[in-house]
């Protein structure tokens, strides 16, 4: 399995800093047609989004494309089990990317929209923030709000929820089906 980590950087170890705002850059659709985009903020790990991409590629058979939106750049330090306090800062134990709400984490194109939606569904699964899938030209998001439309998402346990248009999230208990504009 092959993580993702910086190459170089100025600085080894950083300090932990704050996840503030809303997502500027990187809120909109780039390259695919469908997406999967961050509803709250925090931090994902290398292995996570390692986990997602491979979910995400196994469900969709190898085929379309697949873009990570994200990289983790900031190493997170941690120090050994039994050790005393003090003594310096721990040695950089793996690196995170920091998200913020509204983030696009990864996108898929070149493939049909079940599949599509399937394999974001189970990306979004594999991470530890709730997330919600985008839709080219059919998300109410994207193109302005027009009417009344509920849009499926994935929150981090893997179950389904809804989120209105007036962005308030609430479980669903029993199975129910995607519907987009």
């Amino acid at each position: 399995m092959s993580m993702r980590t910086p190459r170089r950087l100025k600085y080894r170890k950083q300090f932990k800093g704050r996840i503030r705002g809303l997502a500027s850059r990187g809120s909109q659709l780039a390259f695919g047609d469908y997406a999967i985009v961050s509803l709250s903020g925090g931090r994902i790990t290398a292995q996570q989004i390692e986990a997602a991409r491979i979910a995400m590629t196994r469900y969709a058979k190898r085929g379309g494309r697949v873009w990570i939106k994200i990289f983790p750049h900031t190493p997170i330090s941690r120090k050994p089990a039994e050790v005393r306090m003090g003594s310096g800062k721990g040695s950089v134990d793996h690196y995170v990317a920091k998200v913020r709400p509204g983030c696009v984490l990864y996108e898929m194109g070149g493939i049909d929209e079940k599949t599509a939606i399937g394999a974001l569904m189970r990306a979004g699964a594999k991470l530890p923030l709730p997330t919600k899938l985008l839709i080219r030209h059919k998300d109410p998001w994207l193109a302005g709000f027009s009417g009344e439309t509920i849009d499926a998402s994935v929150d981090a346990r893997g179950g389904e929820s809804f989120v209105d248009p007036s962005r308030h999230v609430r479980s669903v208990q029993d199975k129910v089906k995607i519907i987009m504009c």
